[in-house]
């Protein structure tokens, strides 16, 4: 743990570092206090159904991820991080500074605007992330920073959500949220200002800005690599996974633990935290070597306490005729085991997601690393939305229980995750060297 925080004595780490959690905490704010505005007041104004409303800004958010990856891949291989990364964070603070307008006058329009926009921006910085990783750092590191930046990812999306939470309940709570976000903003760039100039490996790369095409090109393209197209399904299938779950926190929170706001809050957190330490384990864990050695473990944790929770969600019988706060559920028999299964599942999913995360790196060609990011964007895009709709076959259509989604869910990974290991392992052997025998890529 030690060697892995001194990473942050490093410009070319803590620079890039710095810029993701404050890009992926503003996404966060803006996005839960704008929830949170048309879920209780903006509704009522517009005259509108919150659920439209709140899917039609979910919609919004992840849209340019289908649109724009593939293209934001190219570009991030034809032109230098760094300089990318500045102008991208320059675009936040106008797209934040657009916001404040909406939030301080109530202009709704504006405000879904602005949300496509930071998903855009969002769309083009994560190729630059991802493959800016394995240039900046030793081979050797390259496990210990994934999984710094799959802990502070998972952390600034609880903390954005928080901190959103807490500001909707504030007296001028528009100018609260225009300051802040437009203030992380300008953080954000300050710290991009610092990120160390990249080597450019496609200079001479020709942008296709068929946006449509691209991205079929560079689906086809990832389909000739059968190793890298399955990592990029694994890493997809924890975005189905994680986001399966984490929808249905209010709703458990609601309807079985009959528990507050700070209830639901307490549960994204032992999520989050749990994938956090999943994800800080992995470099002692695999020895900093690129591995699909921890991929069972991650497996098999997210189907076993997957099914845990079903049966301890079960066996509840909670009654109340006020919603609980978090001290009175933990006075309650057979609530510990409902924490300590979503802390559980969230650690699982740092030790599943960690290893082909630094696998997609470590074995994607270099000159087309960020464009294998983009594609990996668009899946993941794919599966979220996958997520939702079986979730609502489940649930509606079907008439299951939340218990019976979580089992279902939990039984799925398992075929899911040993199919998608033994096709790894299958690929992986089947090339003349392992990412363990390469040189330092980039």
């Amino acid at each position: 743990m030690a060697s892995q925080l001194s990473l942050f004595r490093r410009r070319a780490f803590n620079s890039m570092f710095f810029t993701q959690f404050f890009g992926a905490f503003n996404d966060n704010v803006f996005k839960q206090a704008l929830i949170l505005m048309l879920t209780y007041s903006a509704a009522a104004k517009l005259g509108m159904e919150v659920s439209l409303l709140n899917n039609l800004a979910a919609l919004l958010f992840i849209l340019p991820f289908f649109l724009f990856s593939a293209l934001a891949g190219q570009i991030s291989d034809k032109y230098e991080k760094s300089w990318l990364t500045r102008h991208i964070k320059l675009l936040e603070i106008i797209i934040m500074s657009m916001a404040a307008i909406g939030f301080i006058y109530e202009i709704y329009w504006l405000l879904f605007v602005c949300l496509f926009f930071m998903g855009a921006q969002s769309t083009f910085f994560g190729p630059i992330k991802y493959a800016y990783l394995p240039e900046a750092m030793p081979k050797n590191d390259l496990v210990g920073a994934n999984g710094l930046f799959q802990t502070s990812t998972s952390l600034a999306i609880l903390t954005g959500m928080m901190t959103a939470g807490v500001l909707t309940q504030l007296y001028f709570l528009e100018y609260w949220l225009s300051v802040l976000t437009i203030f992380i903003a300008i953080l954000g760039y300050i710290a991009a200002r610092q990120i160390p100039v990249t080597t450019i490996h496609a200079a001479d790369l020709k942008i296709d800005w068929n946006i449509f095409r691209t991205s079929f090109d560079i689906i086809k393209y990832l389909y000739s690599l059968p190793l890298l197209f399955f990592i990029i399904m694994g890493n997809s299938w924890f975005w189905f996974y994680g986001a399966t779950f984490l929808t249905q926190t209010p709703e458990v929170t609601k309807s079985i633990l009959h528990g507050d706001e700070s209830v639901v809050i307490f549960l994204l957190t032992l999520f989050s935290v749990g994938t956090a330490i999943g994800s800080l384990l992995c470099k002692t864990l695999t020895k900093n070597q690129v591995s699909f050695r921890l991929l069972p473990v991650g497996i098999a944790g997210l189907s076993i306490f997957a099914a845990a929770l079903y049966f301890s969600l079960g066996n509840l019988s909670i009654s109340a005729d006020a919603p609980m706060t978090l001290d009175m559920l933990f006075k309650i028999d057979g609530v510990m085991p409902v924490f300590a299964e979503l802390f559980l599942l969230g650690l699982s999913g740092g030790l599943y997601i960690v290893p082909l995360y630094t696998s997609m790196q470590a074995y994607a060609p270099i000159e087309h690393r960020s464009r294998v990011v983009g594609a990996n964007n668009i899946f993941n895009a794919i599966y979220m939305v996958v997520s939702a709709v079986f979730a609502i076959v489940i649930l509606t259509i079907l008439g299951l229980s939340l218990g019976q989604l979580f089992l279902i869910t939990g039984i799925v990974n398992l075929i899911f995750g040993v199919i998608l290991y033994l096709k790894l392992q299958q690929y992986k052997n089947s090339l003349p060297i392992s990412a363990d025998d390469t040189p330092m890529l980039g």
